[in-house]
C-alpha cells in the first residue's frame, strides 16, 4: 500500500453520475461495454469503456448510478475514446462489482 497525503486524494475527482446508454463493446481487446455517462451540468455526458460484462448485461445498466474518475486524460480504446474511469471492486472471482451509492444523490456529486 502507498501512502499519499490531502492533497494528492483532492486531486482525483471521483463523481457519480447515471448511465444514459450502454452496449458491448466489440471493438475492445478484452470483452467490454460502451458507457454513456451524464455527470450533470457542469461535466456533462462522458463515454467510458469498462469491462464488466461478468456481472453486467447492457440492458440492466441505463438508469444506475455509478463513480467515476472524471479527471484523467482521455483514453484511446479501439475507434472510441474512453473520458472517466469507471470504479469498481473485483469480487472473490477477481470478477468486477461496479462502485455505486446506495441511495440517489445529485449527478455530479463529489467523492470525498
Amino acid at each position: 500500500m502507498k501512502i499519499i497525503d490531502m492533497q494528492a486524494f483532492l486531486e482525483v475527482e471521483l463523481r457519480v453520475g447515471r448511465v444514459l446508454r450502454a452496449e458491448h463493446f466489440a471493438a475492445a481487446h478484452k470483452p467490454a461495454l460502451l458507457l454513456d455517462i451524464d455527470f450533470g451540468p457542469e461535466i456533462g455526458v462522458l463515454t467510458s469503456s469498462a469491462r464488466i460484462t461478468d456481472h453486467y448485461a447492457p440492458e440492466s445498466l441505463p438508469g444506475q448510478l455509478v463513480v467515476a474518475v472524471v479527471n484523467m486524460p482521455p483514453r484511446q480504446i479501439g475507434p472510441r475514446l474512453s473520458r472517466c474511469l469507471v470504479t469498481g471492486f473485483h469480487d472473490a472471482e477477481g470478477k468486477v462489482r461496479l462502485c455505486r451509492p446506495d441511495a440517489e444523490v445529485p449527478l455530479g456529486t463529489r467523492l470525498l
